[in-house]
């Protein structure tokens, strides 16, 4: 291959305020740090050593912006306190260099078996109990939305994945209370519709909408869509929209109900009078 060619092949371009590398054309994102001339050359270098090199090039030069991701099938929002059970090889080895370092993790989404582009990093908070077999039950806390710009599946001497990522700018307060009162009466009204009993833990004024989400019947899709909307306004009025569809569906299905009971009962009912 010739050196112009090679050029061609392997070079960085910006987009935007971010950095990609170049390799066949394929463009990968390194964050919003340029490598550098000797970064390049040494990635070049040990290219016929295999795919390793270009992770660990990745992971070098984006430390800051990269994180080991733990993918579930579940949505998880910032603050939301969140139970585990961990038994695979992989994240027994994730929790336990997360713990002893006190680093966060990521859980991105998973749906319709894919990694989903958005996920929430979180906090492990206490590792509860460690079996025998490094069986571990941890209790995490869900700090900040991130996105995923590239997936390192294969992280240098590591069993677990990776991701570089960027944190979009999310704007979690400046809830509008008459809003949120409104959201918050038709969540409880939901509940009471079906006979569930709710405790939030906190006093109405503290809620925001990542605390009543999963509490307002959402599919693992809507929660999803929630999570990519990054203003609290934008957040309650889709909560608004969403139980204004789903409150009469119940109260059909409620009178639907009664009117089952009742049949083959005896029932008390008043005739109807003719005019004379």
């Amino acid at each position: 291959m010739d050196q112009g060619h090679a050029e061609k092949n392997r070079t960085t371009r910006r987009r935007g305020k971010y950095f990609f590398y170049f390799q066949g054309g394929k463009p990968v994102n390194l964050g919003n740090t340029k490598p550098g001339k000797a970064q390049v050359k040494a990635a070049d270098a040990r290219a016929a050593a295999g795919p390793g090199w270009f992770a660990a090039l990745l992971i070098s030069i984006c430390m800051t912006n990269f994180i080991p991701i733990f993918p579930l099938g579940i949505v998880v929002y910032p603050g939301e306190m969140l139970n585990l059970h961990i038994f695979e090889p992989r994240y027994k080895q994730l929790i336990s260099e997360c713990f002893a370092e006190s680093k966060p993790f990521g859980i991105p989404a998973v749906m319709n078996k894919a990694v989903c582009e958005l996920g929430t990093l979180v906090n492990i908070s206490e590792i509860v109990s460690v079996a025998a077999n490094g069986e571990m039950d941890i209790r995490t806390r869900g700090a900040r939305v991130f996105r995923v710009l590239e997936t390192i599946k294969s992280v240098p001497e590591k069993l677990y994945s990776g991701a570089i990522v960027n944190y979009p700018e999310n704007v979690e307060d400046g809830s509008i209370p008459p809003l949120m009162q409104k959201v918050l009466n038709a969540v409880r009204q939901l509940h009471r519709m079906l006979n569930i009993n709710k405790d939030f833990n906190k006093p109405d004024p503290e809620l925001n909408s990542y605390d009543i989400a999963h509490h307002a019947g959402l599919s693992l899709e809507e929660e999803y869509e929630l999570l990519g909307l990054f203003r609290e306004e934008q957040r309650l009025e889709y909560l608004k929209r969403h139980l204004g569809r789903v409150l009469p569906v119940i109260a059909e299905m409620e009178t639907l109900k009664e009117k089952v009971k009742l049949n083959g009962h005896f029932k008390n009912l008043s005739s109807f009078e003719f005019e004379e």
